[in-house]
């Protein structure tokens, strides 16, 4: 049996294509036509991630998620139709983990679900680790003030920069390969698009830069990354 999803979607033909997709993929899914009915069965048994869409009758996606956030931990990927930045924002208030534009491909909702899924297996293997603290050049990670500094000033870095930033800090002379931080941070296997590790690590490298961290991030052509810090070469 593999993890439990419940999806709610008031459009029938998305719901029965994304309930489909995820259960080939090896899930356990049960779909909802609203969120009333996914709010009633999650309190009943609750599920391991729950993907919402935005605008349903009754209860749409934003209250349910709220209203889940208050008994519950569980990744939550939000849908909506509009590209819309406040839609973004207030799915981000109310606590959505992540979040996805229609249309969209099922393959990408498959790897988010992935990825979010063994996130939380990270996490509880991270609580039992209890790596509180981690340092390399001017930068110190803590792991109970989730924050990475530089000096005394916190280093703004989304959920995604600081795993992968603090991941390279516990041994920061090791090369890193793509595949290896695709799969420790995201979860994904290696056949899917490496772009993401690019992306993040440059987001990073310019974020230390105006941190003015003396630590930056070089790139080993052909192969992935390695922290490079101006007092440790």
């Amino acid at each position: 049996m593999g993890h439990s999803i419940y999806l709610a979607d008031d459009e029938k033909s998305i719901r029965e294509l994304l309930h489909s997709f995820l259960t080939s993929g090896g899930y356990t899914v049960r779909s909802f036509e609203n969120g009333d009915a996914l709010l009633e069965a999650f309190r009943q048994e609750p599920a391991e991630l729950v993907i919402l869409d935005i605008m349903m009758p009754g209860t749409d996606g934003l209250a349910v998620c709220r209203e889940l956030r208050s008994v519950s931990d569980i990744p939550i990927i939000l849908l909506t139709a509009k590209d819309s930045e406040l839609d973004y924002v207030m799915g981000i208030s109310q606590g959505s983990d992540d979040y996805l534009t229609k249309p969209f491909r099922p393959t990408i909702l498959l790897m988010k679900v992935k990825a979010l899924l063994r996130r939380v297996e990270m996490d509880r293997g991270k609580k039992a680790e209890a790596e509180d603290e981690l340092r390399y050049g001017d930068l110190r990670y803590s792991a109970t003030e989730n924050a990475v500094f530089c000096g005394s000033t916190i280093v703004a870095l989304t959920q995604t920069e600081l795993r992968l930033l603090s991941y390279m800090m516990k041994q920061p002379e090791k090369a890193y390969s793509r595949d290896e931080l695709l799969s420790a941070v995201w979860g994904f296997d290696s056949e899917v698009e490496t772009r993401v590790t690019d992306e993040t690590l440059r987001r990073i490298r310019k974020k230390l830069l105006q941190a003015g961290s003396t630590v930056s991030v070089s790139t080993i052509w052909g192969f992935g990354y390695k922290l490079k810090g101006a007092e440790c070469t």
